[in-house]
């Protein structure tokens, strides 16, 4: 059996998010410009983190993307330092990719739930009782975790790289997300072992309420990540990563759309499509714990005041051993090397 490691509710942070007014915030967004400048350091940001932060990283030359492209941007970027806001893994990545770069974040506290739900050392080991099976680990995972793997993936690129190695009849052991993992598996009809862990975000999203909704909203669209449960994916328009979600919502006629995945990509979305509505799909109704309320609580930890004061200070600098950098590479280069068409 695989080991369950969910979070509980007690495991999830609480964090206090400083108020700032327009003012506080003006001078703050000055002061990061003007160091990135100095340092010739460029911001990449996830959609996930503070709309504010978004927009200074496309202000500055920076990018906002998923975690494949944000890993690609900064690995292709010249800059000598990366400033990364999102959770450690994404750090991590960025690190691994463009070694020779200083590579910092707003703060190293900001996890992410499927990392720290795979634990390496018990990652390891079921690893070792596979030896038949090919190591597919997704990159909301750990250095130490990337470095056991066989291939890296994002939810963007994991169906099409399952389903190649399922036409070479691979067996595969599968981790960490256990509903991603589920619908690349039903998609594909691969042999996956699947660990079971999960999105304290996304896997809040119910069903039933869901179906509530789309009755008073009976002609929005549906837009669901597959971190979500299957029930869930099962009522969507679309299913698909942050990236893929945002294309969505601009090429489908929908003039409204149900979201099914952290409210921090509405900001991206809303700029894209001023024109239409977004609604936050339910996390309340039975089973539900609200410990997230569909936005992660470590990419909240991304601020203004410590992404200013880790530019200035040089703090918060993510370091990866070099034999586990070494071992993660190869599986993150197969990734990035695999055909995107």
């Amino acid at each position: 059996m695989l080991e369950d490691y969910t979070l509980e509710s007690s495991s999830v942070p609480v964090h206090t998010i400083t108020a700032l007014d327009d003012a506080e915030k003006a001078t703050l967004c000055d002061e990061i410009r003007s160091l990135l400048e100095h340092q010739n350091a460029v911001l990449v940001a996830h959609y996930y983190v503070d709309g504010d932060i978004q927009d200074l990283a496309e202000e500055t030359g920076g990018c906002v993307a998923d975690s494949l492209e944000m890993a690609r941007f900064g690995r292709d970027h010249p800059a000598p330092t990366l400033v990364v806001a999102g959770v450690r893994f994404m750090g991590e990545t960025a690190k691994i990719l463009a070694p020779k770069k200083r590579v910092l974040m707003p703060n190293l506290a900001a996890e992410c739930s499927l990392d720290i739900g795979c634990p390496p050392d018990e990652f390891e080991a079921l690893v070792a009782d596979h030896p038949d099976r090919t190591v597919v680990v997704y990159a909301n995972t750990s250095a130490r975790v990337k470095a056991l793997s066989d291939w890296v993936v994002t939810s963007s690129v994991g169906l099409r790289i399952v389903e190649h190695l399922a036409a070479n009849d691979e067996k595969i052991l599968w981790a960490p997300d256990q509903h991603l993992g589920a619908y690349i598996k039903a998609e594909t009809g691969a042999d996956m072992l699947l660990w079971r862990g999960a999105c304290v975000v996304h896997e809040e999203f119910k069903a039933t309420a869901l179906a509530d909704m789309r009755r008073v909203y009976p002609d929005a669209g549906i837009l669901v990540h597959p971190e979500s449960p299957a029930a869930v994916a099962a009522m969507a328009d679309c299913v698909g990563s942050t990236s893929q979600i945002l294309k969505a919502a601009s090429d489908l006629p929908h003039d409204t759309f149900i979201v099914a995945t952290d409210r921090g990509l509405f900001h991206k979305m809303r700029k894209a499509n001023p024109q239409k509505r977004f609604i936050e799909a339910p996390t309340a109704g039975d089973g539900a714990t609200c410990r997230s309320c569909a936005h992660c609580p470590w990419m909240a930890m991304n601020e203004l005041r410590e992404l200013r004061d880790a530019l200035r200070d040089g703090s918060n600098e993510i370091l990866v051993d070099a034999e586990t950098a070494e071992r993660a590479m190869l599986p993150l280069q197969r990734m990035l090397d695999f055909p995107t068409a």
